[in-house]
């Protein structure tokens, strides 16, 4: 039987992300955007609130909520700051969520409960300089030296690059384009690992994204995450549930686009009466409200088969493409429907504008989505 109602759990999940997202973030995200501030006090609030901990196990300190759960907890939050949204969203399913697949018991002792307290916060490390959308291009290097390993290279565009206290790292161990990548857990505390430039972005500016650099960093062979040459595997796997978290990060903008909309449509008046009165107006609100239900359902779905242990490399590739797509269409026409007042920071469309637009970008872009859906299709 196809249920469409949210369990008690993750309703209640769902209404308390939703005021932790009307009291601390809404009111405070304009600011942290101006100022590109990381919403640092936000995210301790947040990890207090077992946020940080969904895709964690509750014998290491976490709730494990599952994708579903925190599908629905990442459109909320991302409804009130989308900064704030990609650093939950980063931590929990592109570090947490390999980490428990793949990690070893000794792995998984030491650094999830540090993540399920929001002590440590975790990142990403996959993209390169030449290997972006072609991640199998990548050419950080690492080689064993004894039983450790030592790395060479650098990273770029690297979510709370800066704030992050260890990074899975993905780095060439042999010549294979894909069988020859690893990936490793990698504490920026390593002599060798550093922080290098900060991006200056057009949207998500309270989120820091950065260089992370190695230079002769020593890693402990311990800290191998699963097999050697299983690098490339794990991270199209994790790929899979970070899109989930950017496919709800879409639902989120566009969500906070429409209700901005609609509050604007029923104040502003022009000929007399509220612009909600005019059928242009309506149509643009029927329109982001039926994609809206359209692109969640395309989430949800996706991250119940997630849930199941079904593979959703098509269905989550699908749900990204279809949030991303619609979310960057809403800020337009929020935008429009605000006028020449949406154009100013007076009202917080034009950042839901700015924000929106990396959605088609970071983890996966939309042709590369296409790609993936077409491929599997024609197979």
């Amino acid at each position: 039987m196809v249920d469409f109602e949210l369990s008690e759990d993750l309703s209640l999940l769902q209404a308390t992300a939703r005021e932790f997202a009307d009291k601390e973030l809404a009111p405070n995200a304009g600011l942290w955007d101006k100022e590109e501030k990381f919403p640092q006090e936000a995210i301790d609030k947040a990890a207090e609130m077992g946020f940080l901990s969904v895709t964690i196990p509750e014998e290491y300190g976490g709730t494990q909520i599952g994708n579903l759960g925190a599908c629905v907890l990442l459109e909320e939050i991302n409804r009130g700051c989308a900064s704030t949204g990609v650093t939950i969203s980063v931590h929990n399913s592109l570090f947490c969520s390999p980490l428990v697949k793949f990690g070893t018991p000794e792995q998984k002792q030491k650094y999830l409960p540090k993540m399920a307290t929001g002590e440590w916060l975790g990142a990403y490390c996959l993209s390169e300089a030449g290997a972006g959308s072609d991640a199998a291009g990548l050419r950080c290097m690492a080689k064993k030296d004894g039983s450790d390993w030592i790395l060479d290279g650098s990273k770029m565009w690297i979510t709370t690059g800066s704030k992050a206290d260890v990074f899975i790292v993905f780095a060439r161990t042999g010549e294979h384009r894909t069988r020859g990548i690893s990936a490793f857990l990698v504490e920026k505390a390593y002599e060798g690992c550093s922080v290098g430039k900060k991006e200056e972005k057009l949207g998500i500016r309270a989120s820091p994204t950065t260089e992370i650099l190695f230079d002769n960093c020593r890693v402990p062979g311990e800290n191998l995450l699963g097999e050697e040459g299983e690098g490339f595997k794990i991270a199209l796997d994790t790929l899979d549930g970070g899109r989930l978290g950017i496919a709800s990060q879409s639902l989120g903008i566009t969500r906070a686009c429409l209700e901005a909309s609609v509050r604007y449509a029923k104040e502003r008046e022009q000929f007399g009466r509220p612009i909600a009165k005019f059928q242009a107006i309506q149509w643009k609100i029927a329109d982001m409200a039926t994609e809206l239900d359209a692109a969640r359902l395309l989430t949800w779905r996706a991250a119940w088969q997630r849930d199941k242990g079904v593979p959703v490399t098509k269905e989550s590739a699908m749900a990204k493409l279809f949030a991303s797509r619609l979310a960057n269409r809403a800020a337009r026409e929020a935008v429009q429907i605000h006028g020449g007042a949406g154009y100013t920071r007076e009202f917080p469309v034009e950042r839901y504008m700015r924000d929106a637009r990396i959605t088609e970008i970071y983890e996966g872009a939309t042709d590369i989505q296409r790609l993936v859906i077409a491929r599997d299709t024609l197979s």
